[in-house]
């Protein structure tokens, strides 16, 4: 018969109670973490987050994914770490510029960037030749981290002094003095070329142009463009300017002065969709029948120019996306220095046919 076990047992221990010791709280992740776990530059993520530009499926899907693995969370710059505001300097006729269709789309695209980029925009829109020591000092001190030149600025002595002042600065459009600042810009010359040949090439012999403001970066590319395809195109072909300041009376004047000098003209590259809106209105009161006498092509693809009599044969350029660019080029610092051209399309449409 077996016999009990009598070994004693231990004595039974108490376990100390159990004392909590407390976790530190993690710091709520950031968009550049996100962009670290996604394998994507900063400025990408939040072209993903933000919705702001296309980018393909796969990389905004490990994006996405990233941001929720991280959980994080859109929100405001911190204090600490700069103002958390970027300013826009638009220099030009206030009363102009609020008409202005370019000036809308920037905007909007500098909107939607900012609240992907977690910023806030102060805008600035001064005449174009006016004395600015007090936005200077403002600018310079300490107020913004960094500013966007918008339009028609001249003076190369601001950017420098922002540049003293440790503030980055990025011209939206290319500057008419080489090398006074960064820039982000669409490709005009290239575009405008483009839509010049096309005229050419369709079998029409006097091709005219339109221009901008010679004095103007923008202006003067699109009309080395246009010099361009015509001088591609051919012995045949001679090159005749009338030069407006981009709104739609001076297109008015501009075909008027077009049409004196060339009779028989019969087709027309306009530097501006406002300016070739003009000169679709002259074409129309004078009888000219668009596009079977006169062909015209515009410069810009603002939404009116689908809505033209006829619907405006223009030239695409991707304004959104210049002013988000610009955007994400001034806050990588006062070092950047490298400048960025945006590629244009032509939007065949019924004028140019």
């Amino acid at each position: 018969m077996q016999q009990p076990d009598t070994t004693p047992e231990p004595p039974a221990t108490i376990a100390p109670a159990p004392v909590a010791v407390p976790v530190p709280a993690r710091a709520p992740a950031t968009l550049a973490e996100v962009a670290r776990r996604a394998g994507v530059s900063t400025a990408t993520a939040s072209r993903v987050l933000s919705r702001s530009a296309p980018v393909s499926a796969a990389v905004a899907a490990r994006v996405v994914d990233a941001a929720r693995e991280l959980t994080y969370v859109r929100r405001r710059a911190p204090r600490g770490r700069g103002t958390g505001v970027v300013a826009v300097v638009v220099f030009a006729d206030p009363l102009r510029s609020h008409a202005d269709p370019f000036h809308h789309r920037l905007l909007a695209g500098l909107r939607h960037a900012a609240a992907g980029l977690e910023r806030e925009l102060a805008v600035f829109t001064v005449p174009e030749r006016a004395q600015r020591p007090t936005l200077l000092r403002h600018l310079c001190g300490g107020h913004v981290d960094g500013v966007l030149l918008v339009g028609a600025w001249e003076d190369a002595e601001l950017p420098r002094l922002l540049r003293a002042a440790g503030v980055p600065v990025v011209s939206v459009g290319r500057p008419v003095r080489a090398g006074a600042a960064a820039y982000v810009d669409v490709a005009n010359l290239s575009g405008a070329r483009a839509a010049a040949l096309w005229l050419c090439e369709s079998g029409r012999r006097s091709v005219a142009t339109i221009a901008g403001p010679p004095d103007t970066a923008v202006g003067a590319d699109r009309l080395a463009g246009y010099r361009q395809a015509v001088a591609e195109a051919g012995p045949a072909f001679r090159p005749a300017v009338a030069y407006g300041d981009f709104s739609g009376v001076s297109g008015e004047h501009a075909m008027l002065r077009l049409l004196q000098q060339r009779p028989v003209l019969e087709a027309v590259f306009v530097a501006s969709d406002p300016m070739a809106m003009g000169a679709l209105r002259v074409l129309r009161r004078l009888g000219r029948r668009v596009p079977d006498q006169v062909a015209v092509i515009g410069f810009d693809d603002v939404p009116a120019a689908a809505r033209a009599r006829p619907r405006l044969t223009t030239v695409h350029q991707p304004v959104e996306q210049l002013g988000a660019r610009a955007l994400e080029m001034v806050l990588d610092g006062p070092d950047r220095t490298a400048s960025l051209v945006l590629p244009t399309s032509l939007v065949l449409r019924d004028s140019a046919g």
